[in-house]
C-alpha cells in the first residue's frame, strides 16, 4: 500500500467516524429530511428508537439505491454513500459517551470498508461469467449534460414556464457556442472552454438573476433567528466539531476520493477537476438558503455545511493538509455568519426561496438522467430486452406499495439486470 492510498483510507475513515459522532450527538446530519426530526428527539418529544427508525427510513434507500450503485467501479465516492450512512450509524448508537465512541469506531470502519469494497468490486466484476461493469459505466453518461437543465426547471418551478424556457434556450445556445468556438489561442497558448461547464454557468446566472429580481423588505429569517436564538447558539457552540468535519471533507475532496453528487463525480472520473469544482460550487449556491434556514429552526447544522467545502477541496487538489486547514476555517466562517447571512437573504426573498426549487429540480433531473442511462446500459448488456427491463421496472415500481425513490430505480434496475444475466449465463453453461 503506497502513501497516497494510506492517506485516502485514513481520510475516508475519519470522515465516516467524525460524521457518525456528529449525528450521534445531534450536532449535524447530512439528510435534509432528517434535520427537522432531530430537535424533536433533543427536546424529548420522541424516543431514541423512533429517531433511529426515522433515520433509517429516510436514508437507507438513498444509500443502497443511489449512493453505492453510482459509486460502483470508481474510487470516487458519492457523498450520499458515506454521509447518509453516518446519519444512520450516529442515530442507531446510544446517546451517551460510550455510544459516541462506538459511533466513531463503526463510522470509521464503514468508511474504510466502503472505499476498500468499491475498489475490490472492479476485480470481482472481471471474474463474473458476464462482466457488466463496462455497461454499468454508461448509466451515468446522460447526467453530464442533463445536469445543465436543472436550473431551467428550477426557474420554471419558482417563476413561470416562460422564464424556464428562456433559461433552457440560453443554456442550449451556450453549449453550442462553447462547442463551436470554445477553443482558441492566446499568446501561443491553446485554451479550451468546457461546453458543459459554460452551459451550466449560463444556466446558473439566469436562475440567480430571475430570483434576485424578487425584492422585499421582509424579516422572516430575522424573525427565525430571534425566535430560535438558543438553537443558533447551539450550532455556534459546536463550531470546533463542525470545523473538524469541514476540514476532513475538504481534505478528502482534495484527494479526489469523495464528490458531493453524481455530476462532479463523473467529471472527476474524466479528470475534469476544474469543471467538477464549478459544478459543485453551482450546486452549493442553491443550497445555502435551505441549509441556513433549516439550521436556524432546528439547531442542527448540515454535516457538510453548504457543501462549498467540496469545491474548495477540488481547487486544492493533491494538497490534503492545506485543504484541511482551508476547510476548517471555511466551516468556522459559515457557522459564524449563519445568522447574518440568513437575515441578509430577507432582502432577496427570491434567492431565499430558490433553494427548495433547486433541491426538487436536482432530484427530478438526476432521476430521469439515471433512468435514461440505465436503459442505455441495460440495452448494451442485452439489445432490446434491456429497454423492456428498465421501463417495466420503472412502471412496476410506481405501482408498488413501498416504491423506491426515483433516483434509485435506474441504478437498482441496472444492477439487478446484470446479476440476472450472470445467472442465466451460468445456467446455460451448466
Amino acid at each position: 500500500m503506497n502513501v497516497t492510498t494510506l492517506i485516502n483510507y485514513i481520510l475516508i475513515a475519519a470522515v465516516g467516524g467524525v460524521g457518525s459522532i456528529l449525528a450521534n450527538r445531534g450536532i449535524a446530519v447530512f439528510n435534509d429530511g432528517l434535520r427537522p426530526i432531530m430537535p424533536e428527539y433533543i427536546e424529548g418529544k420522541i424516543t431514541r428508537k423512533e429517531l433511529a427508525a426515522t433515520s433509517f427510513a429516510v436514508s437507507f434507500g438513498l444509500i443502497i439505491g443511489f449512493g453505492i450503485p453510482v459509486s460502483i467501479g470508481s474510487t470516487i465516492l458519492v457523498a450520499h454513500s458515506i454521509l447518509l450512512a453516518a446519519d444512520v450509524i450516529g442515530t442507531w448508537t446510544p446517546d451517551n459517551k460510550w455510544g459516541t465512541a462506538l459511533a466513531g469506531i463503526v463510522g470509521a470502519i464503514y468508511g474504510a470498508g466502503l472505499l476498500f469494497g468499491l475498489s475490490s468490486i472492479v476485480a470481482m466484476f472481471k471474474m463474473l461469467p458476464f462482466n457488466f461493469l463496462p455497461a454499468l459505466s454508461l448509466m451515468s453518461g446522460p447526467i453530464l449534460l442533463a445536469f445543465c437543465a436543472f436550473p431551467a426547471l428550477a426557474v420554471a418551478s419558482q417563476h413561470n414556464p416562460k422564464k424556464g424556457f428562456i433559461t433552457f434556450g440560453l443554456t442550449f445556445l451556450a453549449y453550442l457556442l462553447a462547442t463551436k468556438f470554445g477553443t482558441f489561442k492566446v499568446n501561443g497558448y491553446t485554451i479550451t472552454l468546457n461546453a458543459i461547464g459554460m452551459a451550466l454557468l449560463v444556466a446558473m446566472v439566469c436562475m440567480i438573476y430571475f430570483a434576485a429580481q424578487i425584492k422585499g423588505d421582509g424579516n422572516s429569517n430575522a424573525s427565525l433567528v430571534n425566535v430560535f436564538s438558543k438553537r443558533v447558539g447551539r450550532i455556534k457552540g459546536n463550531w470546533i466539531w463542525l470545523s473538524i468535519m469541514g476540514g476532513l471533507i475538504t481534505a478528502a475532496s482534495s484527494m479526489l476520493i469523495i464528490a458531493v453528487d453524481v455530476l462532479p463525480q463523473q467529471l472527476l472520473v474524466k479528470n475534469q477537476v476544474m469543471e467538477a469544482a464549478i459544478a459543485t460550487f453551482a450546486r452549493a449556491i442553491g443550497f445555502i438558503p435551505l441549509v441556513f434556514s433549516t439550521a436556524i429552526v432546528t439547531g442542527v447544522y448540515g454535516m457538510a455545511g453548504t457543501t462549498i467545502i467540496f469545491a474548495l477541496g477540488l481547487l486544492l487538489k493533491g494538497q490534503p493538509i492545506v485543504a484541511f486547514i482551508a476547510g476548517f476555517v471555511w466551516m468556522w466562517i459559515e457557522v459564524q455568519l449563519l445568522a447574518a447571512t440568513a437575515k441578509g437573504l430577507d432582502k432577496f426573498p427570491g434567492l431565499r426561496d430558490m433553494g427548495e426549487h433547486i433541491r426538487t429540480s436536482l432530484q427530478d433531473t438526476i432521476a430521469i438522467a439515471l433512468l435514461i442511462g440505465a436503459a442505455i446500459a441495460c440495452n448494451k448488456m442485452a439489445a432490446n430486452i434491456g429497454f423492456f427491463w428498465v421501463i417495466g421496472f420503472w412502471l412496476l415500481n410506481k405501482k408498488s406499495k413501498k416504491p423506491l425513490v426515483d433516483m434509485a430505480v435506474g441504478p437498482i434496475a441496472t444492477i439487478a439486470f446484470g446479476v440476472l444475466l450472470n445467472i442465466l449465463r451460468v445456467i446455460m453453461i451448466f
